[in-house]
């Protein structure tokens, strides 16, 4: 997220997170959004900040600035990295990008670092690709640390996401095939697959914004 008349219309939703991506090769980059904008966004909405490879001290500052709740680490970031960030009681969520089974091996060394993992689709570059990778992975997922899922999400997904069976799977993200614009959402699409998730089920289910969903 990154304007504010977007975000207006966003916290009316039943949001649980709300990312805002600090990296300033994204073209989703919030750096230039004025933290007062963010007032609007109730407590029970956490901001999520989305850094790459960025300084501790790049990190820290804007957690104060914006009132950050959670940090995204989005880069090559150490495992001793994350444990210190998670040591000044932010929560933290390391993103890997994954293509095979064998991409989740490396998740082992950051249990215990993070508090969430997010699984999106491998790029040569940061970022996303607007692409999923093959969900049948995920039972190969046999971590402690829940996970989001992440990667070419669109509103027809909602009944595959709820067949998925790994137990760990913690929440959606919902991103570029939800927008009109770089950073910009569609908020009727961002609605119908609110009522398509949480009515395709029997568990009832939570929605959280970069937009997360959680169940």
């Amino acid at each position: 997220m990154k304007y504010p008349d977007n975000i207006k219309e966003l916290v009316r939703l039943p949001i649980d997170m709300m990312g805002l991506i600090f990296y300033e090769k994204s073209a989703r980059y919030a750096g230039y959004l004025p933290a007062d904008e963010l007032r609007i966004v109730p407590p029970d909405i956490q901001k999520v900040g989305v850094f790459v490879n960025a300084s501790e001290e790049d990190i820290f500052a804007k957690i104060r600035e914006y009132d950050l709740q959670i940090v995204q680490l989005h880069g090559d970031e150490s495992p001793d990295f994350c444990r210190e960030i998670k040591k000044s009681g932010i929560k933290v969520i390391k993103a890997f990008r994954i293509e095979t089974a064998g991409d989740l091996e490396r998740c082992g060394l950051y249990e215990n670092a993070c508090d969430y993992f997010l699984f999106d689709t491998k790029t040569p570059q940061y970022g996303g690709s607007g692409k999923k990778f093959d969900w049948g992975i995920l039972s190969s997922y046999k971590g402690e640390t829940p996970f989001i899922l992440s990667g070419g999400i669109g509103v027809e997904d909602a009944e595959s996401i709820l067949e998925i069976q790994n137990p760990k799977l913690f929440g959606v993200d919902l991103n570029s095939r939800f927008e009109t614009g770089a950073g910009k959402k569609d908020m009727e699409k961002l609605r119908t697959f609110c009522l398509s998730f949480f009515t395709g089920g029997p568990v009832s289910r939570t929605f959280i914004c970069n937009t997360l969903l959680n169940h």
